[in-house]
């Protein structure tokens, strides 16, 4: 009986069938809406007009995200760009910062990773944001030249 025990003893117990930390992280964040979904569906609630999401990772450390989007009149704007804010802070996303909403020409919403703009469409031509952001659209613009 003691030999059996002293050859079981050095031996390893095999590791108990769990789901590792990361695995289980992976299934809440695919239960949970993300970020995006969230500005998206709020601006889509609100009304806003022309709505772009752009990929911004490889052109800057800021954000991974830009969404741009327009509002028929100043109070429009505004009250789009407080949906966003409402709809991610109760869905736990803490905004950075709100910039532009005592004007209503031009909101910034920086929610980390995703930064939503909301302005008026002659403020958005004359920005051009979309040009500027956009990396397919300026590759486009330099094999056209």
């Amino acid at each position: 009986m003691q030999q059996a025990r002293k050859k079981t003893a050095g031996r390893k117990k095999p590791p108990a069938k769990t789901a590792s930390k990361s695995a289980l992280k992976r299934k809440i964040a695919k239960a949970e809406p993300s970020l995006k979904s969230i500005v998206i569906d709020a601006l889509s609630d609100m009304k806003a007009v022309d709505v772009k999401v752009l990929d911004v990772r490889g052109l800057t450390d800021i954000a991974d995200l830009m969404v741009i989007a327009s509002g028929t009149s100043d109070r429009h704007v505004r009250a789009v760009a407080e949906r966003v804010v409402e709809k991610a802070k109760q869905a736990g996303f803490r905004p950075h910062g709100v910039e532009g909403q005592q004007d209503g020409d031009w909101v910034l919403i920086d929610l980390h990773e995703v930064i939503v703009h909301v302005m008026l469409p002659r403020v958005r031509e004359f920005y051009g944001l979309e040009k500027l952001w956009d990396i397919r659209a300026s590759k486009r613009a330099a094999s056209r030249a």
